[in-house]
């Protein structure tokens, strides 16, 4: 099983990127396939263009709320377990996991804490995990995603996009945090704005470029999914020529 994780600033691509690595993955024939949307916003549904199942912080919330009409010789654990079962969707190429967002003011922990417990049960089931984060550092400083086989850095060439890429990398390198993660990987997004030649040496990490693609800005606009996408889109063949070898690597 290989996981796979995309983190960046807001605005820069990331839940793009996580789409197309799954139309990448599935036209490729990699399944069975998890996309887990872990960010708060939940908006990988949309880009994808499916439905989007019910999130595991709204099942959970509902069965705390309904102890008391639990079925009859259930108990608590039991009947959690049974209705998390549909926070997963089920369809013909790939599954997807919505963790959603908590009630009221506060940090995420909670949910964050529901959607790691449930992936180390469900992740042995599938070849590829693919997880679209949290914009920042929050998924990686609670301990979301423990264990990585590749991370995607989404980055544009802004100065503040640039920096949560360096305090991403200095979290992933601190050993006191416990996250383990294999490989890592620049994406520069050039839809996102103009990009450096020189930004992959500042990091001195493997990179590949995203190169405008209009197809996709016009679907952003209508509200148009990305599963339909051509073959010959510039950005998923960028995905497929320079991200696939990578995880065809790390499965042999």
């Amino acid at each position: 099983m290989i996981t796979v994780g995309v983190a960046g600033k807001g605005g820069t691509g990331k839940t793009t990127v996580c789409a197309l690595t799954i139309v990448a993955l599935k036209r490729a024939g990699k399944r069975p396939l998890l996309a887990v949307d872990a960010d708060p916003s939940s908006m990988l549904c949309e880009v994808l263009g499916v439905l989007a199942p019910p999130s595991l912080v709204s099942l959970v919330d509902e069965v705390g709320r309904s102890f008391d009409k639990l079925p009859q010789g259930m108990d608590k654990s039991r009947y959690l377990e049974y209705r998390i079962r549909e926070a997963v969707s089920e369809n013909r190429d790939f599954d997807v996991l919505l963790m959603g967002r908590t009630e009221g003011p506060g940090c995420y922990c909670y949910a964050n804490h529901l959607l790691r417990d449930h992936l180390d049960r469900l992740e042995k089931n599938y070849q590829f995990v693919v997880i679209d984060n949290e914009a920042g550092l929050e998924h990686l400083s609670r301990r979301t995603t423990r264990q990585l086989d590749l991370l995607l850095l989404t980055t544009i060439t802004s100065r503040t996009s640039l920096l949560s890429v360096e305090r991403i990398l200095e979290m992933v390198n601190d050993r006191n945090l416990d996250i383990r993660v294999g490989k890592v990987c620049l994406v520069v997004n050039e839809m996102a704005g103009n990009s450096l030649p020189s930004l992959a040496e500042k990091f001195s990490l493997p990179s590949f470029r995203l190169p405008v693609d209009r197809e996709i800005l016009t679907r952003s606009e209508k509200g148009q999914g990305l599963m339909d996408l051509p073959d010959d889109s510039p950005a998923l063949v960028s995905i497929k020529d320079n991200l696939l070898p990578i995880l065809n690597s790390l499965v042999n």
